[in-house]
């Protein structure tokens, strides 16, 4: 129970990543806040979480939405009187297509939710944690960071690679705080994320690429599981990484190494 009388924050916790860390950090004690958009999976992570003999509280709320965020991370902390961990996880995959082809309100959709997303998360929760310190960790990804090949990606990479920019920014303004921000970015991994994603004119981005027999090579190219990313948040938000910050750690199996 390393986490047990620390509180976290998890968003986009209704499913894949976001819902492996709630669990995860509520097995090992933490009151878990299990933010998202979608009322009925944040209720379904609660009540697993609660099930197991865990504290949970949904909080119903879009990522991207100043005045949501602010009051579900304020109840949070004022229901179980701290906050010390922030996984900031909820993004979309958004539309991917040609750049004179991708709509300004679809870039703007992508932005908004990603990169505002992330940009709230911080904004609501720092408060809160400078009281104690704690960690900070988010979710981006290898693409916009090892990788650039996916086809149309442009927004959703632009919003990856910011996102690591925040995060070694932010180490150091924290830091005295006594406050750690570290991202992961994982490669191939299986949720439903995909199914909240557009693609238009694939071949007229796709740059051809033979890679070698096997992916992902330490899985002989399987995908790899919303728990493998879990288990290296547990441990960014745990003391075992007190004196990591400002990190990026690659989730992928070495797949992003063979691009």
């Amino acid at each position: 129970m390393e986490l047990k009388s620390r509180v976290a924050l998890v968003t986009g916790a209704g499913s894949g990543i976001g819902r492996a860390a709630a669990l995860k950090l509520a097995g090992e004690g933490a009151k878990v806040g299990v933010l998202g958009r979608t009322k009925d999976e944040i209720e379904k992570t609660a009540d697993k979480i609660r099930k197991a003999g865990g504290e949970a509280l949904p909080l119903e709320a879009d990522v991207s939405d100043e005045k949501r965020m602010r009051e579900a991370i304020d109840r949070l902390a004022e229901t179980f009187g701290r906050l010390d961990i922030v996984v900031a996880n909820a993004g979309i995959n958004g539309v991917w297509a040609p750049i004179d082809d991708l709509k300004p309100e679809e870039w703007d959709k992508t932005i908004a939710v990603n990169l505002r997303g992330t940009y709230l998360t911080f904004h609501a929760a720092v408060p809160h944690l400078k009281k104690r310190g704690g960690s900070i960790v988010v979710v981006s990804s290898i693409n916009g960071n090892r990788t650039f090949n996916t086809p149309g990606a442009t927004a959703y990479v632009a919003t990856k690679a910011a996102q690591v920019a925040i995060v070694q920014q932010l180490a150091l303004e924290l830091g005295k705080h006594g406050i750690r921000v570290n991202a992961v970015c994982p490669g191939a991994i299986e949720t439903n994320i995909n199914d909240n994603t557009t693609v238009r004119k694939e071949k007229d981005t796709a740059v051809p690429v033979k890679f070698p027999k096997g992916d992902i090579p330490i899985t002989g190219g399987k995908a790899g599981q919303s728990e493998d990313v879990a288990d290296v948040i547990l441990f960014l938000a745990s003391d075992r990484s007190r004196h990591v910050t400002g990190t990026p750690i690659f989730v992928d199996g070495g797949q992003s190494l063979l691009r």
